[in-house]
Parts: structure tokens; C-alpha cells; sequence
């Protein structure tokens, strides 16, 4: 079997194996006061994602990217869905992240592929995190860290094909290939996967994908003439767009992101089965009738036309509701869709609810599934000129994760 990899330790029990948390727990992973907001994961949701991609998988092997907080919805309780759901692997940005997964006790392989000098290379290597090298200085680094620990590093080699990021230049990845193949040899390192990253998987037809492919395929035939072969090898260059566009681009092993939550990569093609998990609510802590040609929030962006109801809802800027979202962003309140009225603030924003009743305590929705009629993550971001991996991943520490 391809890419079988190995666990970290090897799991003797339930606990840290991979399990997510009882959702009849109401967990919540940051803060635990009664707070005016929070942001609701569906463990479910998560679950079923991951089954979905892996129905559109033709790799043996499955990577699930929980960077970046698990892209907002929270690390651990969303690595820990993703290996229910039929994940093998896990893949984080840095490897403090990693190193969070493994002190919670998560074990499956992971793999961390943002490393600069002076990282804690020596607690990645004891704690069986795989790393990603894209340059020989940090083959050598990787290598001194092997040689103080005793403890031979698990290296996926990058190459980059096109999206000019991290990985080595066509030019520079022969001598990658021999900085690595010497620290093999030398028994410091073990070459266990080659790797890239796509830049416009996402655009259906863009010309860059063509030659990333043909770019990957000849860096894998150098990396093969050296010698580094062998069903230990992963080969993996699909993201969450390419896992569902692009099968034959799947080799030993897909690596979805953003789709895992349930957002689709490619909005235009439909959201492909995909449940998103997290639904964004708040409470009105304020709600007042004002007369016509009443100013709402600083510049006055918003003025009411006739005698209304304001409300205020605890969210802002500092919690991840962009200050673009004014007079444009909408949100569910008193069973209607609601614009945001006036400038987006540090901690508030107001909505204008008409006549229509609504009270302090009252929930007011701004993302979710849209199954209840609430705007969802890709409105939101399409009314912002983003995209939803920003919407989801700007929610703030001050917003309880919530799993229900």
C-alpha cells in the first residue's frame, strides 16, 4: 500500500486515537464565560466532508489541512472529525500546530510545511511530526536536529511547479535531491514524500494547470532516477479544488482544505455534496426605535428614511466581521434577511429591522448552512470580494467554537 505511513506513538487505547469530541458535549475549545456570540461547528458536517472527498478520491491516502486553527473552526475537535470520517493524515502550516495536535493527544501522521530557521525542529522530530523541505539549508537543519535527537526525520521534498511559493525551482531541485538522498544515506533522514501545491486548481481550464502537472510529473521521474522509490513514497500535489475537479491529478494521495468544512473550492461548479460547519451567531444587546434622518455608526454611512428599529449586535471588526461588510454584508434577524446599516465597528455593528419586533437576547445569524434561510460563508464572501477561506478563518479568540 502506498504511503501506509505511522502512527505516533502507536495507539494502545481510545484516548488520543483519533476520536472526535461527543457532541452532546457542547465543548467549547476557547473560552468558557456566557459570551454575547459564538460560532457553532457541526462535527457532523466535518465527518461527512471528508467522506465525500474520499468518494472523489482516487489516492489510497487522504491529508486533511487543519492549519490555521482547523481554517477557523478549531484544531483538535476538526482533526479529530477528519480521521473519523475517513482521513489518514493531517497537514498543518507550522509545526507549533503540529505539536498542538500531538499534546492533545491526536497521533495519526502529520505532516507541518512552513519551517524557517531557529523552529523547534528537535520537539517536531520527538514527537513524530513529518516535515517539508523546499531548499538544502533546511535538509542540513533537519539533518542537525536528526543527529541531536537520535531520531530519523520523516521529509516530503517539495518542488514548486508554477505557483512560485514554497519548494524548489525546477532549477534548484537536483541539488535538493542530492542534499536529501546524502542525509538518507547517512541514515539522518527518510525521503517519504514528494510534493507541490497548485496556484489555479480553482479556475477550471486555466493554463497554469497543465504545465504544473507536467512540471510535477518530471520532477517525480528525476526524484525516481535517483532513487527514491518505493510505496513509502507519497506523491501528492492535489488541493481541495483538484480533489474534486481533477482525478487524475490525485497520484498516492489528495490533500483538501477549505472543502473539508464544507465550502466549496469552486463556487461557479455547485457545492459538490459539502455541508458547511460552522453557522456564526450573535445576541442583540441593544435594540431602539429612532426617527427618520437618524445617523447610524461612525461616518454616518447609514441614515434611517423613516421612524425604525436599530439593533446592536456584539460583533466586529476585532472579532472577524471585516469593515467592509458595511451597508453591504448580510445577516438573519426577527425571520428576515437584514443589511448591516452603518460602518462596521470594533466589537459592534448595527441592522435596521424595520418595524418587524426584535429584543435584546434575540439570535441574530450571519452565516451558516443556509438551510434556515441565514446568509452562508460564500454570500458573504461574495458580497466582500473574498473568498471564504477569510471569512471563516478572520473569526476571532473572543468567539467561543462551540460543538454541539
Amino acid at each position: 500500500m502506498p504511503g501506509t505511513g505511522r502512527a505516533w506513538p502507536p495507539p494502545t487505547s481510545a484516548e488520543g486515537s483519533g476520536q472526535p469530541l461527543s457532541p452532546e458535549s457542547g465543548a467549547v475549545t476557547r473560552g468558557s464565560l456566557v459570551t454575547p456570540a459564538e460560532a457553532r461547528v457541526d462535527l457532523t458536517a466535518i465527518r461527512h466532508n471528508v467522506a465525500v472527498l474520499r468518494e472523489h478520491s482516487r489516492a489510497s491516502e487522504m491529508m486533511v489541512a487543519v492549519k490555521a486553527d482547523g481554517y477557523g473552526h478549531g484544531l483538535v475537535p476538526c482533526a479529530r472529525a477528519a480521521l473519523e470520517g475517513g482521513a489518514t493524515r493531517l497537514g498543518t502550516a507550522y509545526v507549533r500546530e503540529a505539536l498542538e495536535l500531538r499534546a492533545a493527544g491526536v497521533t495519526a501522521p502529520v505532516l507541518s510545511w512552513i519551517l524557517t530557521p531557529g523552529e523547534p525542529l528537535d520537539e517536531a522530530l520527538t514527537a513524530g511530526v513529518e516535515l517539508s523541505a523546499g531548499a538544502p539549508w533546511l535538509v542540513g537543519d533537519i539533518s542537525a536536529a536528526a543527529r541531536r535527537t537520535g531520531r530519523v526525520a520523516r521529509v516530503h521534498l517539495k518542488i514548486d511547479t508554477g505557483i512560485t511559493r514554497g519548494g524548489a525551482t525546477a532549477r534548484e531541485w537536483a541539488a535538493l535531491l542530492d542534499t536529501a538522498l546524502a542525509a538518507q544515506a547517512e541514515g539522518v533522514i527518510e525521503i517519504v514524500g514528494l510534493w507541490s501545491h497548485f496556484a489555479c486548481a480553482d479556475i477550471p481550464g486555466h493554463p497554469s494547470i497543465a504545465r504544473q502537472i507536467a512540471e510535477f510529473d518530471d520532477a517525480v521521474s528525476l526524484a525516481e532516477k535517483a532513487g527514491i522509490t518505493g510505496s513509502h513514497v507519497l506523491r501528492h500535489l492535489a488541493n481541495s479544488a483538484a480533489t474534486v475537479s481533477l482525478p487524475g491529478t490525485h497520484y498516492d494521495m489528495v490533500r483538501p482544505g477549505i472543502a473539508v468544512y464544507g465550502l466549496s473550492p469552486i463556487p461557479e461548479l455547485g457545492d459538490f455534496g459539502l455541508r458547511p460547519a460552522m453557522t456564526l451567531t450573535a445576541r442583540v444587546a441593544l435594540a431602539k426605535r429612532v426617527p427618520p434622518g437618524t445617523g447610524v455608526s461612525y461616518g454616518h454611512l447609514y441614515t434611517t428614511e423613516r421612524e425604525t428599529t436599530v439593533a446592536l449586535v456584539p460583533l466586529g471588526y476585532a472579532d472577524g466581521v471585516l469593515r467592509g461588510a458595511t451597508n453591504r454584508a448580510e445577516v438573519l434577524a426577527a425571520g428576515r434577511r437584514r443589511r448591516v446599516a452603518g460602518r462596521v465597528c470594533m466589537d459592534q455593528f448595527m441592522i435596521d429591522v424595520g418595524d418587524d419586533p426584535i429584543a435584546e437576547g434575540d439570535e441574530v445569524v450571519l452565516f451558516g448552512s443556509g438551510a434556515d434561510g441565514e446568509p452562508t460563508a460564500q454570500e458573504w464572501a461574495d458580497s466582500l470580494g473574498t473568498i471564504t477561506h477569510e471569512i471563516v478563518t478572520r473569526i476571532g479568540s473572543r468567539v467561543p467554537r462551540v460543538y454541539r
